[in-house]
């Protein structure tokens, strides 16, 4: 598991922009939406697209108590002896949200049902059209550095 001990914060940060502009109805657990809190819904196939952008990391999941209820969550690990969380659909929780209990995911047994895939495969595709935008963005303007601060733009 792992072999990075680091992650490069300025690309995960254009993953982020372009995973967040992407998220909708169609990527969410259950067709879920709520315009207030876009990340609800996203979190097994944003560790999943986090993870192809980064393949050192790993999918945890795990249980999280709402102070309500515990909901289940899925969220990368840089897996070793200090380990890094990379979650970014966290924030769909509210304050005070506490994991109870999380194991790492055998990458090579997701076992998957097709409509997961599916929503997957939106995700991706959506981020790799959001990510093209960012770079024709920065080319169109002569950028040496590829960065997209703010939101991304439509791809």
């Amino acid at each position: 598991m792992g072999g990075a001990s680091q992650i490069d914060v300025e690309q995960l940060a254009r993953v982020r922009l372009a995973l967040e502009a992407s998220w909708s109805r169609a990527t969410s657990y259950g067709g879920v939406w709520d315009e207030d809190n876009p990340a609800l819904g996203q979190c097994y196939p944003t560790a999943r697209v986090v993870q192809h952008f980064f393949p050192a990391l790993e999918v945890a999941r795990g249980t999280v108590w709402t102070g309500v209820s515990s909901e289940m969550h899925f969220w990368n690990v840089l897996d070793g002896e200090h380990p890094q969380v990379v979650d970014l659909t966290w924030q769909q929780f509210p304050a005070g949200s506490v994991v109870t209990s999380y194991e790492i995911l055998d990458r090579d047994g997701f076992g998957d049902s097709q409509p997961t895939i599916e929503r997957c495969r939106i995700l991706l595709g959506d981020v790799l059209r959001q990510l093209a935008g960012c770079i024709r963005s920065a080319r169109s303007e002569h950028a040496v550095d590829v960065t997209c601060s703010g939101s991304a733009p439509a791809g």
